[in-house]
């Protein structure tokens, strides 16, 4: 008779419940603080924000945290034409985001051709798996102004979103 050993070679290790601790013990304290609206006067808008993504978990997960921000992300393919309007838009991209695993946009060869024409004006950041060092250093000298692993993309995805749509603070004289 084959007995089974309970969770016998399986890792488990403790779950991390900080995430529910807003400083007085009750829940959502920082996520929900990052999740407040972008505000906008009503002659403003956000500067444009693509992404070059097609995961699924991403694409969910980009949608679900810019609507709660009430920020427009628009998801791109490779589509020249679309590269064109990108490029030729009177508001240039304040972030385009690259899933560096998505091979149908070849975000190797697109970043160049983007940020030649785009120059400073246009962030670019791309996510990888965090085994991924090779690809992550190909990006960066691609033109990839950040790569991160694709937990911290996710972690970080309310901020990033609400530091590129926020309106430019100028100061006025």
């Amino acid at each position: 008779m084959n007995q089974r050993v309970p969770d016998a070679g399986i890792y488990s290790a403790p779950m991390d419940h900080s995430y529910r601790q807003n400083g007085n013990g009750n829940g959502g304290g920082r996520f929900q603080q990052e999740l407040e609206a972008v505000p906008l006067n009503s002659a403003e808008s956000h500067p444009p924000i693509y992404a070059f993504v097609d995961d699924l978990f991403f694409l969910a997960k980009i949608q679900e945290v810019s609507r709660k921000l009430n920020v427009k992300v628009e998801f791109v393919k490779n589509d020249e034409g679309v590269l064109e309007s990108i490029v030729n838009a009177e508001e240039k991209p304040a972030l385009i985001i690259f899933d560096l695993n998505n091979t149908a946009a070849k975000p190797l060869s697109i970043i160049p051709k983007l940020k030649a024409k785009l120059k400073k004006q246009t962030s670019f950041l791309g996510f990888v798996s965090h085994l991924q060092g090779d690809l992550k250093m190909k990006a960066m000298e691609a033109g990839c102004d950040m790569v991160v692993p694709r937990s911290a993309f996710s972690q970080n995805l309310p901020q990033l979103l609400r530091r590129h749509a926020a309106p430019e603070t100028g100061s006025e004289t």
